[in-house]
């Protein structure tokens, strides 16, 4: 009895020995098989960007005032005040400068004292017209002395005529003596000062009105289609994140000798008063027509007989297989349409290798 007992205390052992054995053995097998689970593999990728197929150029040009004028006197003399300097801004009808008034006071005085004499004249030559008039119809006087009567009395009406003419005149040329700004503008330039005696029509105060303002570029001969059919905007080195719509107002009939290009004048309708005259302007020029491409580079592209393709990465580092659509192949890149959404990140080495169901981990860069 004593025998059979340890015998099968024996046997219950190895029955234990034996299933620890075969556990530990199932665990190393589990950990063998988790070490050899494979890791995400990295991969570079290429953010897809959908931009103008004819890429947008750019040109440095000036803010300036479409109509600047050179205002003068009306009339000679000299120049008693100026009463605006560089910079000011002025209003319609506000007084420029002004001429000494002396000599046009004169001018207006004589030519009233001329009108009063004519007047004088008339009365008498109606006078005498009337009294001949009279005589005639009683047969007292000649017709050579009515005739002579009327002539006299339509010479004085035609001398105060002229006196009444030569009165507006000089009160025109009276108030000729005070130049007045004709527009809302500003002061860009004085060309005269007090003391000088200017000419009738001599430029003397500069106005850049601020009805319309325009940016100036020049555009090279290659870019001359595009500045006439293209959408173009301006944006402010003082304000770069605004945009202001432009419209080509007028371009050179011929280019520049010296710099071969073309002075091309667009209109800016939405300038605020942020636009000031003289500012540094960016004008951009774009082809209204072009496709919008994205540019990627021509590693990314999977074909195996099929259609042309790209592996796309989600957040989760899983990759799809997506057609896309090719317009054009380059050295180094292809240009497709469509197929990919905007901002999708495209694998763009190793993509004979990948495979579907494989996940991958977005790195910066590949080391060996």
């Amino acid at each position: 009895m004593f025998v059979r007992s340890v015998l099968s205390s024996y046997s219950k052992l190895l029955a234990g020995v034996s299933l620890a054995l075969m556990a530990a053995a199932l665990a190393g097998c589990n950990d063998t098989v988790a070490e050899k689970a494979e890791p995400p593999r990295p991969v570079l990728v290429a953010t897809a960007h959908y931009d103008a197929e004819t890429p947008e150029r750019s040109f440095v040009g000036t803010v300036r005032p479409r109509i600047e004028s050179d205002l003068g006197f009306r009339v000679a003399g000299k120049v008693a005040k100026r009463l605006v300097e560089v910079g000011q801004t002025v209003e319609v009808g506000q007084p420029l400068a002004t001429l000494d008034e002396v000599d046009l006071k004169l001018q207006a005085e004589q030519s009233v004292a001329e009108q009063t004499a004519a007047t004088g004249v008339l009365a008498q030559a109606a006078a005498a017209e009337q009294r001949a008039k009279d005589l005639k119809a009683k047969g007292w006087t000649t017709d050579a002395q009515m005739d002579s009567s009327r002539a006299a009395a339509d010479e004085a009406r035609a001398r105060l005529n002229r006196a009444e003419r030569s009165v507006e005149l000089t009160k025109n040329s009276l108030s000729y003596a005070t130049l007045n700004a004709d527009a809302r503008g500003v002061v860009t330039a004085t060309l005269i000062e007090p003391g000088q005696v200017v000419a009738a029509g001599q430029a003397s105060i500069r106005v850049a009105r601020f009805a319309e303002k325009e940016a100036v570029v020049a555009i090279p001969e290659t870019l001359v289609g595009r500045a006439k059919s293209g959408a173009a905007s301006v944006t402010l080195w003082s304000e770069p994140d605004k945009k202001y719509a432009a419209k080509l107002r007028e371009i050179a009939p011929a280019a520049d000798p010296a710099t071969r290009t073309y002075l091309a004048k667009f209109s800016l309708p939405e300038a605020d008063d942020k636009v000031s005259l003289g500012m540094t302007a960016t004008l951009t020029l774009s082809d209204a027509a072009t496709e919008r491409v994205a540019r990627l580079p021509l590693s990314a592209l999977f074909n195996e007989g099929g259609k042309p393709s790209f592996y796309v990465v989600d957040d989760n580092g899983a990759v799809t297989l997506k057609p896309v659509v090719v317009k054009s192949y380059e050295s180094n890149d292809v240009i497709i349409t469509s197929g990919v959404e905007e901002g999708a990140k495209i694998v763009a080495l190793g993509v004979q290798k990948l495979d579907p169901s494989q996940r991958v981990r977005i790195v910066s860069s590949l080391s060996f």
